[in-house]
């Protein structure tokens, strides 16, 4: 990239970048990455969202956007987090949801809608969760919390095999 550094270049880069724990997805893709821009002086300022408050990948997102726009000439990098609106996983990309279960994590179905206040529920969500390997909808909850907190543990009690699954937020 050469001479003037435009938003649509940078936004560009940062699109690029990968989630640090489901490196399939970028950051867009994940809908994480909400906006970049370039200001007059050549500074970039990126917003992202985290998936939930209290992401551990949020530190690594910011350092990959960082050296990765620093690579394409950025030098001037802040990132920013912005928690409103929440993020849903009704951001996730269509392409992000193929990648997902390409990848045999089943992508999450729409996230859930509140008018009002949360009920409590101490029992886990019984969801239809097809099977990323074999496409069954035999499948049952093995863990609330998988690999990431952000996903569950499920199993196919038709092929057999465990995977993941991103959780409605």
């Amino acid at each position: 990239m050469s001479g003037v550094r435009t938003s649509a270049g940078a936004h560009e880069v940062a699109a690029a970048v990968v989630d640090p724990e489901m490196p399939m997805l970028t950051l867009e893709d994940l809908g994480v990455l909400r906006d970049v821009e370039v200001g007059p002086d050549g500074r970039v300022t990126v917003t992202i969202t985290p998936t939930y408050s209290g992401c551990p990948a949020m530190a690594t997102m910011r350092d990959d956007l960082v050296h990765r726009l620093a690579d394409h000439g950025y030098d001037e990098v802040s990132v920013r987090v912005s928690l409103h609106p929440a993020w849903s996983t009704d951001w996730i990309t269509p392409r992000g949801r193929r990648a997902l279960v390409e990848h045999g994590i089943s992508a999450p179905g729409p996230a859930p809608r509140h008018d009002g206040p949360i009920a409590l529920q101490l029992t886990p969500t019984r969801r239809v969760v097809d099977c990323p390997r074999c496409g069954s909808s035999e499948t049952e909850l093995t863990s609330e919390f998988g690999s990431t907190a952000c996903k569950a543990l499920y199993r196919c009690t038709a092929c057999l095999e465990s995977f993941d699954r991103v959780k409605e937020i």
